[in-house]
């Protein structure tokens, strides 16, 4: 009975469907029942597979959720790319934007956004994963290090302090009153607005000139 179970699974997998199969399967799972919810054994069922299906591309439970965060922060750094639009119409406006596609992301992918944030999975995990955090971390440093030009040399802040603090804000927002799961809590004004008028008060405090 083994035997032919795993003759139909070879049928229904190409090679990498399976693993696309699970990462899928965690996805909704995530979504049903939150990062910590299930078990690997879980995962396998929900793609339709047998227990041991799974090891042929993921060591644990673990592995798998870095795979699902990996995949979560590539669309997460295409999001803010897309936001930043290298600077474009101006460099205030663009800054704004980002913390637009932040929120966006964390309303539309909550299952992405609680594995890469949520799931105690360190960035670390992997090279891969590691490797697609620093990229879109690298959007919101590439835009700082653009906005400060418009400072005197003088009165320039850090650029990475600047894009860690625009991080924390944007993060805090998202995760509280942001995000597309029953986590978001009730705010008497849109996420967006809440980011926007923050981002603005903190730019204004350091000196940058309002949007065109």
């Amino acid at each position: 009975m083994s035997w032919k179970r795993n003759d139909r699974e070879e049928r229904k997998y190409h090679h990498g469907s399976l693993r696309e199969a699970l990462i899928k399967a965690a996805r909704e799972l995530i979504k049903e029942k939150g990062p910590a919810g299930f078990t690997f054994a879980d995962a396998a069922r929900s793609a339709g597979v047998s227990p041991a299906a799974p090891y042929r591309h993921f060591r644990d439970r673990d592995a798998l959720m870095a795979d699902v965060a990996r995949e979560g922060f590539e669309r997460f750094a295409a999001m803010l790319s897309t936001g930043w639009a290298n600077g474009r119409p101006d460099p205030i406006t663009a800054f704004h934007n980002i913390g637009k596609a932040y929120l966006a992301f964390a309303r539309a992918e909550p299952a992405y956004y609680a594995a890469m944030f949520e799931s105690g999975i360190s960035a670390d995990a992997n090279t891969d994963l590691r490797a697609a955090s620093e990229r879109a971390f690298a959007v919101l440093r590439a835009a700082a290090d653009q906005l400060v030009t418009l400072l005197p040399a003088a009165k320039r802040p850090p650029a990475l302090m600047m894009s860690l603090h625009i991080w924390s804000m944007s993060h805090g927002i998202a995760s509280l009153f942001g995000r597309g799961d029953a986590g978001r809590r009730p705010l008497p004004m849109s996420a967006e607005e809440l980011l926007e008028s923050e981002v603005l008060i903190y730019l204004q405090g350091l000196g940058f000139p309002a949007a065109p």
